[in-house]
């Protein structure tokens, strides 16, 4: 069997087990694609190969439907937690060993998933370029002169280089999507709450989300479907009615002229050509909705990063990547009662959401406005980092469901693709969707 040329797809490799390759030998390959493509950037921490392989050789009996990741090589962002692995969240200071699995890898493993290794990211999950790391930054798939995306950085550019068939990253303001569409890859941002956060370091513990990183829809809910479910011991888990993926919905908003913020011509021409596949899509205006997204860095939720780990940062001084440190200072310039304005705020916006959705099932938009270089970021590290959340701050903080998925590419040759947003719930539709928009790409 031609190992280097297998796609880690969750169906390619399970028809290969049926054929009786190993899982060790899946694993081996795992390992030698890593080497391979030699940047040092996207693992923080790997397992080694040779407990890796002896877990391979541990597997119960290969089946499918008892064991639906079977074999399949996953990774995880090093904000969550893996057992027996270090955990840093891109801070050396914070290093240390968990004794226990985050509730969602132990959903992985219990469904046969082999663990590889935790991923970079931008430190503590703050940032969405995913370059703001003490370690080397990951190398964007497509263009290296390019940001990877961020905050999970590794993740997206493990799944994209096909070290890995799916990875865990987390999403608080567009960093399980951001990435994605970066390197042309699927990101699965469910409804908050529908997979628990235990084990999960905070950056926003009232928004952040588990993300799944993928290559195909199909992959990515079948990822998500394992580990979402209600968490008693997470008091942020909620839970959640949803389906497989079926009906496809079709009350599909997009942004109107004047909501429509891209900052290339590239950029625009993968627009043009995404929405032609979006059947029956209607300029909406969304103003309200982007409106939402200023309290997120403008507003107090920028205290709420304090509350996840400014005691470390107060204990730890010089701690802390730069720029981290810069976003993390702004906090204390909110107070008590700014919080409670901003709760009051963000309700009008969540009825104006709820309002946009009783009219529509879907927004459609671009995932992201700009591609920016490696160059642009060091003339300015705040910048192009804000303009990126354009169309992902808002998401969690409307309580809404979210999955970025591959477009047409830019005439550039960069990826570009499309997010699409609904409320709390609509996790399966919207997947449908997603899948539905793909197929309309190879038809």
């Amino acid at each position: 069997m031609d190992l280097p040329g297998l796609s880690f797809r969750i169906d390619t490799l399970h028809a290969a087990y049926g054929r009786g390759l190993s899982a060790a030998a899946v694993v081996t390959e795992a390992y030698r694609r890593v080497a391979a493509i030699g940047d040092p950037g996207i693992f923080i921490d790997l397992t080694p190969e040779c407990t890796l392989c002896a877990e391979a050789a541990a597997l119960p009996a290969f089946d499918a439907r008892r064991f639906p990741l079977w074999g399949i090589p996953v990774a995880v962002k090093d904000n969550i937690a893996v057992a027996g692995r270090p955990m840093t969240a891109a801070c050396p200071a914070f290093a240390h060993v968990p004794a226990e699995d985050a509730f969602a890898v132990g959903k992985l493993r219990a469904a046969g998933a082999l663990i590889l290794g935790k991923t970079n990211l931008d430190q503590f999950a703050t940032g969405l370029v995913g370059v703001r790391t003490p370690y080397p930054m990951p190398r964007n798939t497509a263009d290296p002169s390019r940001v990877p995306g961020g905050s999970s950085s590794g993740s997206a550019v493990a799944v994209a280089h096909g070290i890995v068939a799916a990875a865990l990253g987390t999403d608080t303001a567009g960093s399980g999507r951001v990435p994605a569409a970066l390197n042309g890859i699927v990101g699965l941002k469910p409804s908050v709450g529908a997979v628990s956060s235990r084990g999960m370091l905070p950056a926003c513990r009232t928004l952040d989300c588990i993300s799944v990183f993928a290559t195909t829809v199909a992959d990515a809910w079948a990822v998500f479907g394992i580990i979402a479910g209600e968490d008693r011991a997470d008091p942020f888990s909620r839970p959640i009615a949803w389906t497989d993926p079926g009906v496809v919905p079709t009350r599909i908003a997009v942004p109107a002229p004047g909501d429509l913020h891209l900052d290339d011509a590239p950029a625009h021409a993968a627009w043009s050509a995404a929405r032609v596949l979006l059947p029956n899509a209607r300029d909406a205006v969304i103003t309200p909705l982007l409106d939402t997204a200023k309290l997120l860095y403008d507003g107090p939720w920028i205290a709420e990063r304090a509350a996840a780990f400014g005691d470390f940062a107060a204990s730890h001084p010089g701690a802390l990547h730069p720029v981290t440190e810069a976003i993390l200072g702004g906090a204390a310039r909110f107070s008590a009662v700014d919080a409670f304005r901003g709760l009051y705020r963000l309700a009008e916006h969540r009825r104006a959401a709820e309002e946009f959705f009783a009219r529509f099932d879907v927004l459609a938009v671009p995932s992201v406005p700009n591609f920016p270089t490696l160059a642009e970021l060091a003339a300015d590290p705040i910048g192009p980092n804000a303009r990126l959340g354009t169309y992902t701050n808002f998401v969690n903080l409307l309580d809404l469901a979210a999955i970025a998925v591959p477009g047409p590419r830019r005439p550039d040759g960069l990826p570009a693709g499309i997010t699409l947003i609904g409320p709390r719930g609509s996790d399966a539709a919207l997947a449908a969707l997603a899948a539905a928009f793909m197929e309309a790409q190879t038809t």
